[in-house]
């Protein structure tokens, strides 16, 4: 959720097509504690518009507690997460992404000649 405010408040600082594109990773980083709710069964909307409302403080550590099935403070609950491992797996998407979207047109074989052998 931090990540996603971070990202979004950049991309209003950002002119032209490049901002565009901020908003877009932006709104897919707000769309991870959205699924992680729904795996866990949960009402999504719900927690996200609790999750968003909580955010808005500064310092704010608060997530989805799925056991609980509510928003609370991880830091209370000793909830972290490896930085070096979400930047890893943030930076590895990133890239897989960025290769989809670089695919300019797609390579066809032409089809193979057949050979009269009589």
């Amino acid at each position: 959720m931090v990540m996603s405010k971070d990202v979004d408040e950049l991309a209003r600082k950002t002119p032209g097509k490049k901002s565009l594109a901020m908003e877009a990773f932006s709104r897919a980083l707000l769309a991870i504690p959205t699924i992680i709710a729904d795996n866990a069964g949960l009402d999504s909307a719900e927690l996200i518009s609790q999750l968003r409302a909580e955010h808005q403080k500064e310092g704010c550590t608060t997530g989805i507690d799925v056991i609980s099935g509510s928003v609370g403070d991880m830091a209370e609950r000793g909830i972290c997460e490896a930085f070096k491992v979400k930047q890893a797996v943030l930076l590895s998407a990133t890239e897989a992404a960025e290769m989809i979207l670089r695919v300019d047109e797609i390579i066809t074989c032409a089809p193979r000649r057949r050979e009269d052998r009589m």
